[in-house]
């Protein structure tokens, strides 16, 4: 009761903040990017780019550029051997580590500057949902949070370690005491163990907030109806009453998650990442989640379909439309200028700023010209097993272009929890949502260059061998769902389906 009652009062004092997020996204911009500035001009970077030079965004564009992580490792190389002020005032206070596909490891600095943000807007997330809806219920119980280890090693003399294992030490107390798994449990390093003894410490605990991404919560879930016998999830946790998830769409696994749950359970979409909290979701229903505007970060917007030309447009907030799929750009007060995160998203809104995540630069299938992207991908396959009562449990899509059977053609590698009478007709509907949201696709296979899709049906745990076999199982990692090589493909062909 006292938790509840002191949530509400945090809610309240939050509103004013909330309403200026709505009123003024761009003045909070602003003020954003002039104090990011005037840090910047006391480091190596904003010596090397000139800040001294630098007023407004169309001077900071002609003096920073977009840069991916190779851009910086200069730069944090200088901070490992014990440099100060050189992307931010002092030293990192963490070092974030996050694997990558080009780069090998990457080490995102935390400052404590940064820190508390990432803090305070998971704690706004749960604020705007009491405000919007007036529920409180999610605080009866206990709080589970399926995410990786928080044991930290350190880089140099940085502590570094997984964003949610440096975010584990920042938890308020009073959560603290109400979050599982423990501590000793949540360190297992074996995914597979560790989620075998976090079914067992929770199993007969009152659950109301459960938290993760969902893949790895599925099974959790699954996990947890094997080892009590219950039908479904809510028989276990009657008191389970709030999903918070980021990191993927849900779309393709919400029927599944409804079926485990025995209920349909509302749900907190969140938008975390190591370079800083983007955004929550605010209404409900809602398309789409709310930008923060006051996070410590400067965003910038690229057209996707344009970030690869010589001179692409690169804009403030205050310039983006509704439709236009953006590569998303960010400057932050850890340092990170001109960032380019790999995450590509589409504003359903400007008043307020609301987006929804399209996926990645590096996810999509092109290799025809038809560049489809993970949103649309995702909502092709739910669109499918909806119209035909299958559940999917995990998929890919990867380009066959020596098709021994005919033209070439998408190959999707489904995973089914409950597969489709007809999977003819799975393949169909498949096919028909895709022609519906990419008219580059529908031109193709009418055209009679492509074929089309032809949907591979693949064994039970397929893509959770995928990810052991490369050192990827549980935590934060996510199933690429769109390939523009076969890579993923092969594998699965050579180990699954031989």
């Amino acid at each position: 009761m006292l938790i509840s009652l002191g949530a509400k009062f945090l809610a309240n004092l939050s509103k004013k903040r909330f309403d200026n997020w709505y009123q003024n996204a761009p003045g909070l911009q602003e003020k954003v990017f002039q104090h990011l500035l005037a840090n910047g001009r006391k480091t190596v970077f904003g010596r090397d780019h000139h800040f001294e030079a630098v007023h407004d965004h169309a001077s900071f564009k002609k003096h920073v550029p977009v840069r991916d992580y190779e851009g910086i490792k200069s730069y944090i190389e200088q901070i490992l051997k014990g440099d100060s002020d050189v992307l931010w005032p002092g030293r990192p206070m963490y070092f974030s580590k996050t694997s990558g596909t080009t780069s090998g490891t990457k080490y995102i600095p935390i400052t404590k500057e940064s820190m508390p943000y990432h803090i305070r807007s998971a704690r706004q997330a749960l604020l705007m949902y009491l405000i919007k809806t007036g529920r409180t219920d999610f605080m009866r119980g206990r709080m589970i949070f399926v995410s990786g280890s928080p044991e930290l090693d350190t880089t140099g003399d940085i502590p570094t370690g997984r964003l949610s294992g440096i975010s584990h030490r920042h938890v308020p107390a009073y959560l603290r005491r109400r979050r599982l798994p423990s501590y000793q449990i949540n360190c297992i390093p074996d995914w597979e163990e560790k989620l075998d003894a976090i079914v067992e410490e929770t199993r007969n605990v009152n659950m109301s907030l459960i938290s993760g991404i969902p893949p790895w919560v599925e099974m959790y879930f699954e996990r947890l109806l094997a080892a009590t016998g219950k039908a479904n999830v809510k028989e276990i946790f009657p008191d389970f009453s709030l999903f918070v998830y980021g990191g993927v769409n849900f779309q393709p696994y919400q029927r599944k998650f409804n079926q485990l749950m025995g209920a349909e359970i509302p749900s907190l979409e969140t938008f975390p990442a190591s370079e800083g909290f983007i955004g929550f979701q605010d209404e409900w229903p809602s398309e789409g989640i709310l930008l923060i505007p006051d996070g410590g970060i400067f965003y910038e917007f690229i057209p996707a379909d344009r970030f690869h030309d010589d001179d692409p447009p690169r804009i403030p907030l205050s310039e983006v439309e509704i439709g236009v799929n953006y590569a998303m750009i960010l400057n932050t007060n850890a340092g990170l200028w001109g960032y380019n995160i790999g995450d590509t998203v589409r504003f359903v809104s400007v008043n307020p700023y609301r987006f929804v995540s399209t996926g990645r630069l590096s996810h999509f299938t092109s290799a025809f010209g038809e560049h489809v992207i993970a949103e649309e991908a995702e909502a092709s396959i739910s669109e499918a097993a909806k119209k035909t009562g299958a559940l999917v449990t995990e998929f890919t899509l990867a380009p066959l272009v020596d098709n021994p059977s005919g033209l070439p053609c998408h190959q999707w590698f489904v995973e089914f929890s409950e597969e489709p009478e007809d999977l003819a007709a799975f393949s169909e509907k498949l096919d028909e949502a895709l022609q519906t949201k990419n008219p580059y696709y529908k031109d193709l296979v009418s055209g009679n260059i492509l074929q089309k899709a032809m949907v591979l049906k693949v064994p039970k745990n397929t893509f959770k061998e995928y990810m052991k076999s490369i050192g990827k199982l549980g935590g934060q990692n996510k199933v690429p769902h769109l390939g523009n090589d076969r890579k993923i493909a092969d594998w699965i062909t050579e180990n699954m389906l031989s």
